[in-house]
């Protein structure tokens, strides 16, 4: 019996260290697979202003989905460069109109786009959609209308109305749209439902399955490579407890 019993143990400790090198081979692909996945997908970012705030502060990390141009839809917060706009960096601003869309401000101190007054809760708190207004633009085809969020200090669209674009931009200008504030860790953007009824908005990325590959991935490599040192000392455990035989000496 003696015997029988030390096979068992040993074959059980044979495929615990299989089961242990199979959990750390998944887990080593989850978890580099997430990151490859997000390098090819997003690129991070930091905001230089607080244009976008409180949605998204000065010196805030975020990370950008990689997009065409023609992905855009309103209120996406995207990233682009435009020559037209004089500045040292890439631009982060709120798309309220697109291509053939009119926007004016402010009815009851709201943004109006296509004769539709929209609700904007990203707003800071207590604050109109601008303080002066602007007339109504009609966005050429192929460009998009963009406003901080902070419309106080935001030079965005609003500041280049005299430009021979009225302050648009074009879709191809668009790099990326931000999905999340990385650091601090504020998550993911929400959904900016006031521009609903104008037609539907972008999906959010694959940023919450990657992000769920990589923990899945570092759990399955902590608990794989800690099944060797736990099986050690629970041997170690059994051994000591074991009673010697009666007449062993």
């Amino acid at each position: 019996m003696g015997t029988a019993e030390r096979g068992n143990g040993k074959s059980g400790t044979d495929l615990g260290g299989i089961l242990s090198g199979l959990a750390v081979g998944l887990g080593l692909l989850l978890f580099l697979g997430g990151f490859a996945w997000a390098a090819v997908v997003y690129r991070p970012y930091t905001v230089p202003t607080s244009s976008m705030s409180p949605t998204i502060a000065a010196g805030d990390r975020v990370l950008g989905q990689r997009i065409d141009g023609s992905e855009v839809r309103r209120g996406d917060v995207v990233v682009f460069a435009d020559k037209s706009w004089v500045t040292n960096s890439d631009v982060v601003k709120r798309v309220v109109a697109v291509g053939g869309d009119t926007v004016s401000c402010c009815t009851n101190g709201k943004l109006t786009v296509n004769g539709k007054q929209i609700d904007e809760p990203y707003l800071p708190a207590g604050t109109q959609a601008e303080l002066q207004g602007f007339p109504t633009v009609t966005v050429p085809k192929g460009r998009l209308f963009l406003l901080g969020d902070e419309r106080q200090g935001s030079l965005d669209s609003t500041a280049h109305l005299t430009d021979a674009a009225k302050g648009t931009v074009a879709r191809s200008a668009v790099i990326a749209r931000v999905d999340s504030v990385i650091w601090p860790m504020n998550g993911m953007l929400k959904r900016p439902t006031g521009f609903e009824t104008l037609g539907s908005l972008s999906q959010p990325g694959p940023l919450p399955i990657i992000t769920a590959l990589i923990v899945a991935g570092g759990v399955l490599v902590l608990a794989g490579g800690a099944y060797g040192p736990i099986a050690k000392l629970l041997g170690r455990s059994r051994a000591g407890g074991r009673a010697e035989p009666v007449g062993a000496r």
